[in-house]
């Protein structure tokens, strides 16, 4: 059983702690979430380029992926980048426009992150279990999302 109390907890001491470069200490987020979350396989946080319409991976743990840049509009996270909305997948292979970073992703969770009520980026996990995100996930994502806009941005 996950707390996510304790994860945000953890997650706002990393973010409290004094930090030269804000990817860092996102890394940092996203090494202890993989390490600490069972189904959290590959965490990682895209960032939006709105005039070029392009999302840049700029944080991430798990295993490195080719998909560094991707489109506004394509795949899950482009997705995202269009619909300022959460998506939560249950299963990978019933989506049409999906970017196939792993073979063994089953499953994959994003939420955008928004600063001052603009959607600057997003947090994309995906898990090789399928079904693997709940709401309480999506809910702990968007306060942790919440506090890295509120420290970081």
């Amino acid at each position: 059983m996950v707390n996510y109390t304790s994860l945000l907890t953890h997650c706002q001491n990393i973010l409290a702690e004094p930090s030269e470069d804000r990817y860092n200490t996102m890394e940092r987020i996203c090494s202890y979430l993989q390490n600490e979350v069972n189904h959290y396989d590959w965490v990682g946080f895209y960032m939006a380029n709105h005039e070029k319409q392009t999302l840049h991976l700029k944080a991430f743990a798990g295993i490195p992926t080719d998909h560094d840049v991707i489109p506004f509009g394509k795949g899950i996270c482009g997705q995202v980048a269009v619909s300022h909305e959460n998506f939560l997948v249950d299963d990978v292979t019933a989506q049409d426009n999906y970017i196939a970073c792993d073979i063994h992703v089953k499953s994959e969770i994003v939420i955008p992150l928004f600063v001052n009520g603009d959607n600057v980026g997003q947090i994309d996990i995906d898990s090789n279990s399928i079904n693997a995100f709940s709401q309480e996930d999506a809910q702990f994502l968007e306060q942790l999302n919440a506090a890295i806009a509120e420290k970081l941005f």
